[in-house]
């Protein structure tokens, strides 16, 4: 994981503390802002993949790999808000996903 990851998205996170304050609302904005990149990620391969034919093949698997980037950074941001310790959080999550790949042995 990119060591700027979480510096970057905490600076941000203060950013928006500071200009749009800490509300509920605004902590769900940030919530919907991580659907609103989701949404745009796959907008992206839809228009890689040619799936609309009034518009065809409109982006490439680069526009999609961007794309994704901003769902992990709006993630990353609206997560300084759920948690004090973001960088812990994703890091038991990704290893209790990483765990659930192997099999269980059997009893």
């Amino acid at each position: 994981m990119s060591a700027a990851l979480w510096p970057v998205t905490r600076r941000i996170a203060q950013t928006l503390d500071t200009t749009n304050g800490t509300d509920p609302h605004e902590i769900a904005m940030r919530l919907l802002k991580v659907t609103e990149e989701a949404g745009e990620a796959a907008a992206a391969y839809i228009g890689m993949t040619g799936q609309n034919p009034r518009k065809g093949t409109t982006h490439t698997r680069r526009d999609v790999a961007n794309e994704l980037c901003d769902v992990i950074i709006a993630a990353a941001v609206a997560l300084h808000a759920m948690t004090p310790a973001p960088p812990a959080v994703l890091e038991a999550k990704l290893h209790a996903a990483a765990r659930r790949l192997h099999p269980r042995p059997l009893p």
